[in-house]
């Protein structure tokens, strides 16, 4: 399996994948976010990653920037969406899409990442609800116990609960 950075040109595959990774009218809402990442044009860029397989792309993840505090400057990341095609799921690709972009972010001097989604699944990469306990999102969330973040960097959340800002393509509260 190889991991690259995913291009506009992948946008089929990345839609494929995403279509058969969530169920019903899901996989349509996550295709379109994904579609959007990978045209977004913010200042630094998302990162987004494609797995391949013989030449297929059987993975998708995106990492978009986002903003918080009063001078409103990029300090973080998102992960936001995460696919792997369901005849390549249990083989650890979508762990290798988070572990591959953590150390892109990492590198990249982010000082915390943020996540949306199962505990279960995401508490294994270091993601926990007390490291995003000081950000609230930009929408309520329909299930809040999925709001994790993992500190990069040694950065820290400070005393006061501060608002992040994200990029336009999330910037839909049916996301939350």
């Amino acid at each position: 399996m190889k991991i690259r950075p995913a291009t506009v040109a992948a946008q089929q595959a990345v839609r494929d994948v995403l279509l058969a990774a969530f169920p019903g009218g899901e996989g349509e809402t996550v295709a379109k976010l994904a579609i959007e990442l990978l045209k977004d044009e913010s200042t630094p860029p998302t990162l987004s990653l494609v797995a391949e397989t013989g030449g297929a792309v059987v993975g998708y993840v995106a990492f978009s920037p986002v903003s918080f505090g009063p001078d409103e400057r990029t300090k973080g990341y998102i992960l936001a969406p995460l696919g792997v095609a369901p005849g390549h799921q249990k083989h650890r690709i979508g762990s290798r899409l988070v572990e591959s972009g953590k150390q892109q972010l990492t590198k990249m001097g982010a000082a915390i990442l943020f996540v949306y989604g199962d505990p279960g699944y995401y508490g294994r990469f270091g993601f926990t609800a007390e490291a995003a306990a000081q950000y609230i999102p930009p929408y309520p969330l329909q299930y809040p116990f999925g709001w994790q973040a993992v500190v990069l960097n040694g950065g820290s959340a400070g005393s006061s609960p501060v608002r992040i800002a994200c990029v336009p393509a999330l910037c839909d509260p049916k996301l939350w």
